[in-house]
């Protein structure tokens, strides 16, 4: 398959920068997701490495070969992207097989290719079929499928879920995570949506403004956020963040006070606590506030409790209900808690 390096990249248009200073080994079989906001520079990333946009600066490397002056059609790369692409005058079958036709593979190989692609797919019953015929997700596998028949070298991935309902992509998701350790093809995925990310990645790398924020497993990108964007960036709901100060040991910010803390540092800090890390009730705690929402799921209920000018999420029991401006307390897990630099954003250690 492919390992995939990608050495001091940046991308510029005139004075403006797409991407900056991005370094990243991707090991053969490795399935990366680029995870960040729109126009954080992760799309413009993927595109160079298959080949569609030039580096401004830096090096595209696939198993020791720079790319940079090698086309897009001659890297072996198969892009699936957010809008299907299928042929609408061809069959799902048509479809699947034109890259076949297209790379002059022998065309007593193309039944076994094809069949195959559509049986790892779920489509075989669905050959027949034009692609207006054929629901959302039956066309993204089609898309799928069609990449499958290539057997490149890697798998490109730019949103591939984002116009399925949330039942699909959860199916697709599995889907895409099982063909893929199947194969055993390196895999570059795009999203924003950071359930793929967590779902789908063997590493995660997280982009803002064009430059890399982290790189980790979802484990670590979870537990050890490199920075307040980080944090914040992942997480349903966010961790909290709280601007306050601490003096030797102790935080506070209105409505906020938490003693004991291990750290070096003191002044303007921001503190960060994930909502799985609250617990509420009782009287006394790290925040004494309001209720402000109280939001039932069915499987726990989601609780904002207001302190000052902050509010508190809280991840509660599932039978938890309470009045809204009801006095609350809000306790903190005193070994989950997070120190950030109030300017910076960077993680405290």
């Amino acid at each position: 398959m492919a390992r995939i390096e990608l050495n001091d990249i940046q991308k510029r248009w005139g004075d403006a920068w797409g991407v900056r200073d991005v370094n990243l080994d991707i090991a053969d079989e490795e399935f990366v997701v680029f995870l960040g906001p729109s126009g954080c520079g992760k799309t413009t990333t993927m595109r160079m490495i298959a080949g569609l946009e030039d580096p401004s600066e830096g090096e595209i490397v696939m198993d020791g070969e720079v790319m940079n002056e090698v086309d897009a059609r001659d890297r072996d790369v198969a892009m699936v992207f957010q809008g299907y692409a299928l042929y609408p005058n061809m069959s799902v079958y048509e479809n699947i097989r034109f890259p076949l036709r297209m790379r002059g593979v022998p065309k007593e190989q193309h039944e076994t290719l094809i069949n195959r692609a559509a049986e790892l797919v779920e489509l075989t019953e669905y050959l027949d079929r034009k692609p207006g015929a054929l629901s959302g997700g039956q066309r993204q596998r089609a898309a799928l499928a069609r990449a499958i028949v290539r057997q490149p070298h890697a798998f490109l991935m730019d949103e591939p879920l984002s116009n399925l309902d949330a039942k699909l992509r959860q199916h697709m998701r599995v889907q895409i995570k099982h063909i893929q350790r199947e194969l055993k093809i390196t895999t570059v995925y795009v999203t924003h949506d950071q359930i793929e990310a967590m779902t789908l990645a063997d590493r995660i790398v997280i982009m803002q403004s064009g430059a890399i924020q982290q790189i980790g497993t979802p484990d670590e990108i979870y537990n050890d956020p490199a920075n307040t964007f980080v944090a914040n960036f992942i997480g349903s709901p966010p961790m909290n963040l709280i601007a306050g100060e601490l003096v030797d040991g102790v935080f506070t910010a209105p409505g906020v006070r938490v003693d004991n803390l291990a750290s070096r540092h003191g002044g303007e800090i921001t503190l960060g606590v994930r909502p799985e890390d609250c617990s509420v009730g009782g009287t006394s705690g790290h925040v004494e506030g309001e209720v402000y929402g109280v939001e039932p799921t069915g499987d726990m209920t989601y609780l904002t409790v207001k302190a000052g000018n902050e509010l508190i999420e809280v991840k509660a029991a599932r039978d938890y209900r309470a009045e809204l401006d009801a006095p609350e307390f809000v306790r903190f897990d005193h070994a989950r808690i997070y120190l950030f630099d109030a300017e910076s954003g960077v993680r405290l250690r």
